[in-house]
């Protein structure tokens, strides 16, 4: 998938959301997340607020690029990472909560896309300049997800007790970090912009292995946690499509 700008990405982005919540698709949770972040960064572009535009339009090109072919490589039984496939295999799983689906999804795009679309965007030397606009792209990455929860915790009073849960326990699936995420991944960034091809696909294999790992832990944390999200499991809404509603569209004022 190529794209000539980031417009094209927020509507190819739109169309996959649509896609899922007319299939009931739970990749559609993430595909509404990402878009919104996407169009976020569209608003930041425009706004200035990014050292160089051009070039975080550029990287977010080819940062949705990676989800967009991942996406539709699976779902045209094809290959892609590992890690995507966990993802969007794990969409089938009716025992997930919504959190864990759009962490599953922020988890790979984070750990593994963003930083490989960050060396290819800045290779070499020219890395080191992305630093501050690599860190504020995270940083509305964040502010989303963080709105999304407020959002389903208006509409569905449980998602409260999944936010005292994350802030109460270890486990890996709701002790997951952003803040941890983008500081690995701007060190992963930093090394494969300074390797050549071959050495890139080692260790692109690699991070793909390790990222499935985390992936794995947010799927199945533990039996405490477990527990707990099998009951707020049950209190979810069923209808795929009204979450992925929610996601894309409400707004906390």
């Amino acid at each position: 998938m190529q794209f000539q700008n980031i417009q094209d990405v927020v509507s190819q982005l739109g169309q996959i959301v649509q896609q899922c919540a007319s299939t009931q698709n739970r990749a559609g949770y993430f595909a509404a997340l990402y878009k919104r972040m996407t169009a976020a960064v569209k608003d930041a572009i425009t706004a200035n607020q990014f050292e160089d535009g051009a070039r975080m339009e550029q990287l977010d090109m080819v940062f949705g690029r990676r989800y967009v072919d991942a996406y539709m490589a699976y779902y045209a039984h094809t290959n892609c990472s590992t890690s995507w496939q966990t993802a969007f295999s794990s969409t089938t799983d009716n025992n997930l909560i919504v959190l864990q689906h759009l962490l599953l999804g922020i988890n790979t795009h984070i750990n593994l896309d963003l930083a490989i679309a960050a060396a290819t965007v800045a290779p070499g030397d020219k890395i080191y300049a992305l630093q501050k606009d690599f860190y504020n792209i995270n940083n509305i990455i964040s502010s989303l997800l963080n709105d999304v929860q407020e959002c389903l915790c208006e509409v569905w009073q449980p998602m409260r007790l999944v936010t005292k849960i994350v802030n109460g326990r270890q486990d890996a699936v709701l002790n997951f970090s952003i803040d941890k995420a983008r500081t690995t991944s701007w060190a992963n960034a930093v090394m494969l912009a300074n390797m050549n091809e071959g050495q890139r696909n080692i260790y692109i294999n690699e991070m793909d292995k390790l990222v499935n790992r985390v992936a794995v832990k947010i799927k199945s944390p533990g039996f405490g946690t477990g527990l707990l999200l099998r009951v707020i499991r049950a209190t979810e809404f069923d209808d795929v499509a009204r979450t992925i509603k929610l996601i894309d569209t409400t707004v906390v004022c």
